[in-house]
């Protein structure tokens, strides 16, 4: 079966939703030493995907499932995200997604950022992910594979321009890591908003002293 054009559009690192000024707490975390090399990246990012296997997939799968749920999951995702880097990224990430993306699709997602600045929407991330692609009529299942794969995505692009993977290790990186990523989606394609969880604390402390850094090259 072809894979949806759309599809491919939408994971094209030239779509130009500002995610590549986000770390997701990887610069904070090899500059603190947690991060020093190749085994210790493959850790951060298992971290990562099942960090938003119980939490970004939730709402997102949630808001496309119903999209008319948008301002209650974006208040959920408000409420579950306690630090303020985390917090903050999310907004970001989701108002330049939501407005590039009405921008590219006018006709498909017009009308729902207009709903979300009517209703004042912080438009955190996740719900904006789900609730903009099923206006893009794209599939749950690939929705929630597209949201995983950003995740691992995001990260690895970080590390290459911290220098802590070179280009072709941290794409071969991102081929080992298909397993996991099938794993995280088997295990957590089915969870909604009630089941919102923190599996990596560790990963959010980091995450969340960001802004105490001396220098930054991202903005968490």
């Amino acid at each position: 079966m072809p894979v949806p054009w759309i599809l491919l559009q939408l994971s094209d690192s030239a779509l130009p939703t500002g995610g590549f000024v986000h770390s997701a707490g990887l610069e904070s975390a090899f500059q603190q030493g947690e991060v020093k090399g190749p085994a210790d990246l493959r850790r951060f990012i298992h971290d990562t995907l099942w960090l938003a296997g119980h939490s970004a997939l939730p709402l997102a799968s949630a808001a496309h499932e119903d999209p008319d749920s948008l301002g209650r999951l974006d208040a959920r995702a408000e409420a579950f995200l306690s630090s303020e880097v985390a917090n903050r990224a999310s907004r970001l990430q989701g108002r330049a997604f939501l407005d590039a993306c009405k921008r590219i699709f006018p006709v498909e997602v017009g009308a729902l950022r207009e709903r979300a600045r009517e209703a004042h929407l912080r438009c955190h991330l996740a719900p904006v992910f789900g609730a903009a692609l099923r206006a893009l009529e794209v599939a749950i299942e690939d929705t929630q594979q597209l949201l995983l794969s950003l995740a691992a995505r995001g990260v690895l692009q970080a590390a290459v321009r911290l220098g802590v993977a070179g280009t072709h290790e941290a794409q071969r990186l991102l081929r080992e890591l298909s397993p996991a990523l099938d794993e995280v989606l088997a295990s957590c394609a089915h969870l909604r908003e009630t089941d919102l969880a923190q599996t990596a604390p560790l990963a959010d402390l980091f995450g969340a002293m960001h802004d105490r850094l001396y220098s930054r090259l991202f903005q968490s």
